[in-house]
């Protein structure tokens, strides 16, 4: 199961319901990537295809590509910031913040140095409601279909910390 998070819908953009999700790869395939995830509901006002077009222009805003580059945020003035604190991940895009509770083994991975590979899913994903666990199979079904991380935008997000 994968529990996720939500983000505020009082924002600039037409998002709906904004989640998040922290996972690591297969550890026991040699898999140490910490990943967040960043999604709508697609259960805005208008519906999902204008929830979709919201994230899409939100990419844009960000200068995210969404042609399948990975960006690099850690280049100075980067707009989105991640910081982990308290076994918390906190995403900022612009003024828009989301958290999650994240799992030991993404903690540990970020507490080794890794940096987090970011996906802002252009996508809907109606079956992962915020505080519902998510079924390990729709997961996978969701997170590994190659149209939406095709259509996502990726980059590798250093870690950020209270000192």
């Amino acid at each position: 199961m994968v529990d996720t998070q939500t983000a505020p819908s009082g924002n600039q953009f037409s998002l709906g319901t904004l989640s998040i999700l922290a996972w690591i790869g297969a550890p026991e395939e040699g898999h140490q990537t910490p990943y967040l995830l960043a999604y709508t509901l697609g259960d805005g006002e208008n519906g999902a295809a204008e929830n979709e077009a919201a994230v899409v222009a939100l990419a844009q805003s960000l200068s995210l590509p969404l042609d399948g580059t990975m960006a690099d945020g850690s280049r100075p003035g980067f707009p989105v910031q991640l910081l982990v604190e308290a076994g918390q991940a906190v995403l900022t895009l612009k003024a828009l913040k989301a958290q999650c509770v994240a799992p030991p083994e993404w903690l540990a991975a970020v507490e080794q140095g890794a940096a987090v590979h970011f996906v802002l899913s252009t996508r809907a994903w109606p079956e992962a409601a915020p505080g519902q666990p998510v079924p390990l199979e729709a997961f996978r079904a969701y997170v590994g279909d190659e149209e939406v991380l095709r259509s996502a935008a990726h980059c590798l997000l250093p870690v950020n910390k209270l000192r």
